[in-house]
């Protein structure tokens, strides 16, 4: 991809986290704002971070693009951390089900969930894949993500775990956002399975996951937690297999009941705990001494009229928190921003400021990126986005609008809004 020679100039304001791991606690209120600021990208690094009268003087504009942001607010690019966003067919009619009252476990039970997505995913052909995931991501451009987090699970199978990580590839490849890759395969127990779940891990230990990481697939491995899905036992199992062969950790846990799934990934060491509406206190506590992050996803609560997860508890206990959409098929057919920073801020009583360190800083860490993501400091990647307002705090107050102007990747713009 393109790397930009880039000067952002007079900003009302840049906003961002510091530093190069996860924020914790407190920290993650504490913003570094300049104003009237100015970015220096060479390359696509950032150079120069400061006021516009100290940067300017020392730079010859022509030797850049420019971008005057007057009047604009500038903050890292986006990171959304947890995603299925490589699927084949919907699932309208279950949302309809679940508006009528019907569980997301009896969805399950009636063939539906994960299992339908399965075979909308297993029926598409890779260059359909393709296209539907470069879509997606464009869209998600236009709200300011720059890095995501791709799942499979949605095969169930060798063939179309293989099939949905090789369209993540090639899609980090061809695309302006960056694609972090985790293997899900350990999503649900396929049809061909039911009533054999012990065979199906050991098919996923065996055969699909020694593939996977032998060709270099997934960053990480990643498990379904959950009642009538897969134990703590069977998680830790498939877990430990994954870390013997080299892929870093993360665990869906706690989501629908309390099971200690939030105590299995402190266990482990996993980089990111996600879901935890159900988290106990242990199981925080757990966490905030591990490092483990809690990546929470609050417009997948919205969706099936769940209560949030508990954000504000998790801070003031010490957790890092990010967030993220949880964008999939069923459970959240979703990737807007702008609702899931006023869900926090609004449901979840988190401040504007740790909204910004979750899906920023904090979500770089998710994914095991935050010294190279997630912040504008010198020496960090270029991915930054502009707001069409001169403060961060327009990001809650323009409730559910997206108020992204520009998009920058690698000091290039890739997306704008105007």
């Amino acid at each position: 991809m393109l790397k930009g020679n880039l000067i952002v100039k007079n900003a009302a304001e840049i906003v961002t986290p510091l530093g190069s791991k996860a924020s914790f606690g407190k920290e993650m209120g504490n913003l570094n704002i300049i104003k009237n600021g100015t970015v220096v990208i060479r390359n696509g690094i950032i150079e120069k971070v400061g006021t516009t009268e100290e940067i300017l003087n020392a730079y010859n504009e022509e030797d850049f693009q420019v971008i005057d942001a007057e009047g604009k607010a500038i903050l890292p690019g986006f990171v959304d951390s947890h995603t299925h966003f490589v699927f084949g067919g919907y699932r309208a009619e279950e949302f309809s089900w679940r508006l009528s009252g019907v569980s997301y476990m009896e969805i399950m039970n009636r063939g539906g969930g994960i299992v339908n997505s399965v075979r909308g995913t297993r029926d598409a052909s890779e260059e359909e894949l393709y296209n539907l995931g470069k879509e997606r991501l464009n869209s998600m451009l236009s709200f300011g993500v720059t890095t995501v987090e791709g799942k499979s699970g949605y095969g169930l199978d060798l063939d179309t775990e293989l099939k949905q990580l090789k369209v993540m590839d090639k899609l980090n490849e061809e695309h302006p956002v960056d694609i972090c890759k985790t293997f899900l395969g350990a999503h649900a127990v396929p049809a061909e399975y039911k009533g054999r779940t012990q065979e199906y891990i050991d098919f996923m230990l065996e055969e699909v996951l020694p593939k996977v990481a032998k060709e270099n697939l997934a960053d990480f491995c990643d498990v379904f937690c959950e009642k009538g899905v897969f134990s703590v036992e069977e998680s830790r199992e498939i877990l430990l297999k994954a870390k013997e062969l080299g892929m870093k950790l993360k665990l869906h846990a706690d989501e629908i009941v309390q099971l200690g799934g939030a105590e299995l990934a402190a266990e482990l060491g996993a980089v990111s705990a996600d879901h935890l509406l159900h988290a106990s206190d242990k199981g925080i506590e757990d966490m905030a001494k591990a490092g483990v992050v809690s990546t929470l996803l609050p417009t997948t609560a919205f969706c099936l009229k769940e209560p949030y997860a508990r954000g504000r508890f998790m801070i003031d206990n010490g957790c890092a928190v990010a967030l993220a959409t949880d964008f999939n098929p069923g459970s959240g057919f979703t990737n807007s921003i702008p609702l899931m920073f006023a869900l926090a801020t609004i449901y979840m009583n988190m401040s504007i400021e740790e909204a910004i360190t979750a899906m920023t800083l904090n979500g770089a860490a998710a994914i095991g990126r935050a010294d190279s993501i997630g912040s504008i400091e010198e020496g960090k990647k270029a991915d930054l986005v502009i707001l069409k307002y001169p403060s961060y705090k327009f990001l809650p107050y323009h409730t559910g609008v997206n108020i992204v102007e520009k998009t920058i990747k690698d000091g290039v713009v890739v997306m704008s809004n105007q």
